[in-house]
């Protein structure tokens, strides 16, 4: 059987853990041994001693887990501290992004002969990619509570009230995506009364998500000349664009944001990817938000992790089955087994293994 590894995350504010005391519990009943890093659920209210209830040993520091686990299970991509921990020839699931990434990561995989498989990018045949799919559905859900705190007279906004009163229209709400983090979005800003406007380069997402939300959305088509009208009257403008495995496309310009009136906000989820709006560049949840030509920008690349025990709960249960085969069959046959595994494999065994990234995939065939 196989010893798994979940560690206590090192980036600031991240909260959210990569195994939950109910996932650790299916993996033992399933035979496999589970270690976990001393507080490592802590920040999102899991206590070592519900891991050891569910049959984890807990370790007291990343070097002593990283050494005695085959598949590490986290949820940040690791940093430049992390990348001396590796272990020759381990498997590490976790959101990676490697395609925004520093080059010292891919460098440190490969000279390891990691096999890193980036849970963002493990996607079924239905082009769907059940990891991402949750985090994206919280991430889209807390889009107005964000947005209503950003829009407030004290923290620079607009001072705009998301859904208004009698007499006195809503904020108006541009969402730059259909996808999972969009449509989520759009149903949660419409249920506090926003007017919602959604673009999409996909007719066909788009007709979906009025089936969703009839009579509540408008909807346009994604080309430059309704970005430009969109952006100048938007009170909100969220970015929900996705590329899987590949940097997040520029699709407002600093011009169009310098339209915007001030006050007003932008909320970039696509940043994990690079971001999709030409002014957005990584910030922190300890200081999410800056000012450009006057508008309201929070571009955090680990959102979620505000609601970390939840984010945690939809992760885990999201990857446990990838998990379970890797685990039990090991990667080849795994694949077999569970195919969207195959989409999501950045490096096997130090060798990069997705076309997105090399044009060559050395799992071709299995």
């Amino acid at each position: 059987m196989t010893t798994f590894g979940i560690p206590r995350e090192v980036r600031d504010l991240e909260m959210r853990v990569g195994l939950t005391p109910a996932t650790v519990l299916a993996l033992k009943q399933a035979g496999h041994t589970v270690y976990v890093e001393k507080n490592a659920g802590l920040g999102a209210g899991f206590a070592d001693e519900d891991y050891r209830q569910a049959g984890a040993a807990i370790v007291y520091n990343a070097a002593e887990l990283y050494g005695r686990a085959d598949i590490i299970a986290k949820i940040a991509r690791p940093t430049i501290h992390e990348h001396t921990l590796f272990r020759p020839q381990q498997t590490i699931f976790s959101f990676l992004h490697l395609a925004v990434a520093s080059p010292d990561i891919v460098q440190a995989l490969s000279d390891r002969e990691i096999t890193a498989i980036a849970y963002e990018m493990i996607a079924d045949q239905d082009g769907q990619h059940p990891v991402l799919l949750p985090a994206s559905e919280v991430a889209g859900r807390m889009a107005p509570l964000i947005a209503g705190q950003l829009l407030r007279s004290d923290h620079d906004g607009i001072g705009i009230l998301l859904g208004g009163i009698p007499g006195v229209p809503p904020a108006a709400v541009v969402i730059l995506g259909a996808g999972i983090l969009g449509t989520n979005a759009a149903r949660a800003f419409v249920g506090l009364g926003a007017e919602v406007v959604v673009l999409d380069k996909a007719v066909h997402a788009l007709r979906q998500l009025e089936a969703k939300l009839p009579n509540q959305v408008t909807t346009m088509v994604a080309n430059t000349f309704n970005l430009q009208r969109a952006t100048q009257f938007a009170d909100v403008l969220i970015g929900a664009v996705h590329l899987p495995g590949s940097r997040a496309p520029i699709v407002v310009s600093q011009e169009m944001v310098h339209q915007m009136r001030p006050g007003s906000v932008i909320i970039d989820f696509s940043i994990d990817e690079g971001g999709c709006i030409a002014t957005s560049r990584p910030t922190t949840l300890r200081d999410p938000a800056y000012l450009v030509e006057g508008v309201v920008h929070h571009c955090v690349p680990n959102v979620t992790a505000a609601c970390a025990r939840t984010t945690s709960y939809a992760i885990a249960n999201a990857a446990l089955p990838y998990l379970l085969a890797v685990g039990e069959h090991g990667l080849p046959a795994a694949i077999a087994q569970e195919p969207a595994l195959k989409s999501g494999i950045n490096l096997y065994c130090g060798q990069l293994a997705h076309s997105a990234m090399s044009g060559t995939n050395f799992l071709k065939g299995t």
